[in-house]
């Protein structure tokens, strides 16, 4: 967040530079590891939107309208809440309104069966991948096809 409280915008595509729109689940206040991890993709190349803590869905939504060739959209939730916060990602997917790459991570369970239940959950909405380690993210971030690459028409 920039000073005035709004979301700091990423370079354009343009620049070189490969989107992710990076947010914390609604419910959720933990900004320590979203902090982190925007930090890490900036330095690893990435222009990295970061909507913060308590990001409704909608939110998400409006970044993307807003940055339709984003590579993808990283959403971390530390309290447990992602499956109940995320539950209108299916529509939003579903009506064409995000159509990159969802990635979910963070702590998803108090225990390892609750955890990989809410991960099974997370894919049934349309979340594309689910990551037990955020150590992970760059590599899957790197090995996403660019979505950003405009193919020029004959005049």
């Amino acid at each position: 967040m920039n000073i005035s409280g709004k979301p700091r915008l990423a370079a354009e595509q343009s620049s070189g530079g490969r989107v992710i729109i990076l947010g914390v689940a609604e419910s959720d206040a933990h900004v320590v590891a979203n902090k982190l991890i925007e930090y890490e993709l900036s330095i690893s190349g990435f222009n990295v939107i970061n909507l913060g803590a308590c990001t409704p869905v909608e939110e998400f939504v409006d970044a993307f309208q807003a940055h339709p060739y984003a590579d993808a959209i990283v959403i971390g939730s530390l309290n447990g809440h992602a499956y109940e916060d995320l539950r209108s990602i299916r529509d939003a997917k579903k009506d064409l309104l995000i159509s990159c790459p969802i990635i979910v991570g963070g702590n998803l369970g108090v225990t390892r069966e609750q955890a990989a239940k809410t991960k099974e959950e997370l894919l049934s909405l349309g979340v594309d991948y689910v990551l037990d380690d955020a150590a992970e993210l760059p590599f899957l971030l790197n090995h996403l096809p660019p979505r950003n690459i405009r193919i020029a028409t004959p005049e």
